[in-house]
């Protein structure tokens, strides 16, 4: 053998002590981009015909996603259960509404939602416009009777009837209460999350460390990306919890309780995986406490795979990767209108 091929094969090996110890550099991991074509990385923002993106709605639903009035006992808004300092979640099985009451389900992050197919684990809502209705008149939730009593609350203080006129030029009658769901909405299509994920997806290959890049490998090989892909990395379709594995009952039967049909049942929102590290517990109903738990039990359940804890490890590497950007001063809670002696007063009953 030539010389210089010896020292090409021995290229970052150590004498010591007349041994020759080899330390030749670990080879990169590479990830064939072919495979990448299921992913897509997040837009600036989700748009919508019906409900087009305006400062002044943004301005004017930030405000009403703060707002505790609009709830029977002014003691709860959207945040508290969907927290924008805690990536859009509060971080319990199930939140805490009107009176302590609690519902069946998890709160699931407000954070990139807008860009699902549809709202609710159920699906019962198709957009963040009309899902910001709902929680306001549900009895277990914010507890509001009637639409009309959320409106008296907004007509009684004059700056929330200058921002809806703002909001939406033009309209004979502004504030109204499907325009309470497209000021919210229109904040929520600006809830969005970068990560080093999107950087990757866009050619950054220094982005993902090569331990976070084997864990992509190991996710798309195990066939976590059959649910979880496309731009939020899931949101895009209804999945049976247990599909290959019967999961253990609870009494909720998912999407079959909108639809009453048999094919229904235990259907439930593919949840997005993205920001996922930090918005625990999982499942609709909070059931699984770690990420680690939620990949495992997932394989088994839904794809019939026993997972080492290698494994899980690896493809925890990844998803922690997926943890974004809050938009910090734009999500900052803000100065709300002072009560008026028309503002109807909290009920705790």
């Amino acid at each position: 053998m030539r010389k210089n091929q010896a020292t090409a094969l021995l290229i970052g090996c150590a004498v010591f002590l007349g041994t020759t110890a080899c330390t030749t550099a670990p080879k990169k991991v590479e990830v064939d981009a072919a495979r990448l074509a299921a992913f897509k990385p997040l837009p600036s923002a989700v748009e919508s015909a019906d409900n087009p993106i305006t400062e002044e709605k943004v301005s004017l639903g930030r405000m009403l996603y703060f707002e505790p009035r609009l709830s029977k006992g002014h003691d709860i808004s959207c945040n508290t259960c969907h927290q924008l300092d805690k990536y859009g979640v509060d971080n319990e099985p199930t939140s805490p509404g009107h009176k302590g009451q609690r519902g069946s389900r998890n709160s699931p992050t407000v954070y990139n939602a807008a860009g699902h197919f549809t709202q609710f684990w159920d699906g019962r809502a198709p957009t963040v416009e009309e899902q910001a209705k709902g929680p306001i008149l549900n009895p277990v939730e914010m507890a509001m009777p009637e639409p009309k009593r959320v409106l008296a609350v907004l007509r009684s203080m004059p700056e929330y009837v200058q921002a809806f006129q703002k909001a939406f030029p033009g309209e004979k009658d502004p504030l109204n209460y499907d325009n309470v769901g497209k000021a919210i909405g229109a904040f929520e299509r600006r809830l969005l999350t970068p990560s080093r994920w999107d950087k990757f997806l866009t050619g950054d290959q220094a982005a993902l460390t090569d331990e976070e890049k084997a864990g992509l490998n190991k996710y798309l090989e195990v066939g976590c990306q059959t649910c979880h892909s496309g731009v939020y990395m899931g949101g895009s379709m209804f999945q049976k919890l247990g599909l290959v594995k019967p999961a253990e009952q609870t009494g909720d039967e998912g999407r079959f309780s909108v639809t009453k049909q048999d094919a229904d049942r235990m259907m439930f929102k593919v949840p997005a995986l993205r920001n996922i590290e930090m918005t625990a517990p999982y499942y609709h109903n909070g059931s699984i406490k770690s990420l680690d738990e939620a990949v495992k039990d997932m394989a088994e359940h839904q794809l019939g795979r026993e997972l080492t804890a290698e494994d899980v490890n690896s493809i925890v590497a990844f998803l922690k990767a997926l943890t974004g950007e809050v938009p910090a001063e734009f999500i900052k809670p803000p100065e709300l209108p002072k009560s008026t002696a028309k503002t109807p007063k909290p009920e705790k009953v």
